[in-house]
């Protein structure tokens, strides 16, 4: 068969349909195409053609049709981000986003980001939501106040004590109102920051320049959070020193101010027509965690690299982590149907009856997100590379070898002209198909790891590992 592992316990379809593939005569060839996806789990089909020429003398130098490709369709990545629809991608993009994340503290050579920033102040920063009632959970003495010590993975966690009295619409609206609330808190810790040092907000824009990087997070509750990086440079980023004052006392300071201000607020209008007379005044909760980022770890403050590896394990997670599903839901009736938890298909149903009152929200449409509209990972201007900048360094190596493969390394690539002409073909796996490619992708994951490790070891302080 080959050197992949047939996975046991499969149905005997599944099974007949992988020794199907893997007894056709274009095998080899569709296990390359997989290995180059990653080992995507839904992997996009496209047919078509290109034609390769040398721009001086017209010569042909390569022409590709699918036509000979393993079903005539060429099978590419889907570049799914959450890790619910496809491991094999979410790798990718959480390692994109741990050198993203990394880069804005440790600096990164290839994307001008210098060393300095390590010297700069700068702090991982927790914005949770407030209480929309009492929930079952694991306090630091152990006993729940239902009276229960619950274990780590018991479903409770998260749930209301009372559902009844739970502020499910409130929790919703906070969740779709979590990417103006963020807005307003950075705004207003610019404020904080030019007033603890006695300057206007004009001179602090010439003197210094807030960057940082966040992602969201869904507790076990349904309400989102956000986790983020925040540094002072100095005004045109991370090329410039920040001024003298910029100190991480005066960070700290200045984010809890800005979190706790009542600026920092998003007021939801009443409407008594749809049965809402109060409205909802929509703020952080009391719980923020502010921590100093060190460069090494010295056994006190948190590190770079943990500070990047958590921020890339919750890039590729969503609200699917509370219960719920990673798909759109077309009515009120299917969180039911669908068999959600009962916490979950609330939070749900809470979209759904909010949306009339509040059609600009688009509640409906983000339902299965329990009501959040962001995007999990952002970062400021100035913060770092970019998720586009890590991307085109991939495909650029990936061209690089494929000029090499193919004997085209010789001709400058603004020699050559490339005529192409592609067509969207379906996308997925048969079964035989799907579990040849997870075991593919586990082979390929244990691979990345281990080279990761060993790299990790190389780059390790002296004395680290002693």
């Amino acid at each position: 068969m080959s050197d992949t592992a047939t996975p046991a316990g499969f149905d005997p379809a599944t099974l007949g349909d992988m020794l199907r593939v893997a007894g056709s005569a274009h095998f080899e060839r569709w296990q390359d195409q997989i290995k180059r996806t990653g080992g995507c789990s839904d992997p996009i089909h496209l047919t078509g053609w290109s034609i390769t020429k040398d721009k001086t003398t017209g010569q042909t130098l390569r022409h590709y049709s699918t036509d000979t490709e393993p079903g005539g369709r060429l099978r590419i990545a889907c570049g799914n981000r959450r890790a619910s629809r496809c491991p094999a991608c979410a790798w990718t993009y959480a390692g994109d986003t741990f050198h993203l994340i990394r880069a804005g503290l440790a600096g990164d050579k290839k994307h001008d980001i210098p060393a300095s920033v390590r010297n700069r102040p700068r702090v991982f920063t927790t914005l949770t939501a407030p209480s929309f009632g009492p929930v079952h959970n694991r306090p630091s003495h152990g006993i729940c106040r239902c009276g229960t010590q619950h274990a780590d993975n018991d479903p409770m966690l998260g749930t209301p004590l009372d559902p009844a009295a739970y502020d499910y619409a409130g929790a919703v609206l906070f969740n779709n109102h979590a990417g103006e609330l963020w807005h307003r808190f950075i705004n207003r810790l610019r404020r904080e920051i030019a007033a603890q040092v006695g300057i206007t907000q004009k001179a602090l824009k010439e003197t210094a320049r807030l960057s940082y990087g966040k992602v969201a997070e869904f507790q076990k509750r349904g309400a989102i959070h956000f986790h983020a990086v925040i540094r002072i440079d100095g005004p045109d980023g991370p090329d410039t020193p920040p001024p003298a004052w910029a100190t991480t006392e005066l960070l700290t300071h200045g984010i809890r101010l800005a979190a706790a201000h009542a600026y920092t607020t998003v007021t939801v209008p009443p409407n008594k027509e749809a049965g809402f007379p109060n409205g909802w005044t929509l703020c952080w909760g009391r719980q923020l965690d502010v921590r100093p980022i060190k460069a090494f770890d010295d056994g006190g403050d948190i590190t770079e690299q943990a500070v990047a590896s958590y921020v890339a394990k919750y890039a590729t997670k969503a609200a699917e982590t509370t219960g719920t599903v990673d798909r759109r839901i077309g009515n009120r009736e299917a969180a039911t149907l669908l068999g959600l938890p009962d916490h979950s298909r609330r939070l749900i149903e809470a979209c759904f009856d909010l949306a009339p009152a509040y059609p600009e929200r688009r509640l409906i449409a983000w339902a299965h997100m329990l009501g959040f509209r962001g995007h999990f990972s952002t970062k400021s201007r100035r913060y770092s590379t970019t998720l586009g900048a890590l991307r085109q360094i991939r495909a650029d190596y990936r061209a690089a070898q494929e000029r090499e493969a193919l004997g085209l390394d010789g001709h400058e690539p603004d020699t050559v002209l490339v005529l192409a002409s592609w067509q969207y073909a379906g996308h997925g796996h048969t079964p035989g198909e799907s579990a040849l490619a997870a075991s593919m992708a586990r082979d390929l994951q244990l691979n990345r790891e281990t080279a990761r490790e060993a790299l990790q070891d190389q780059l390790a302080p002296e004395g680290a590992h002693q």
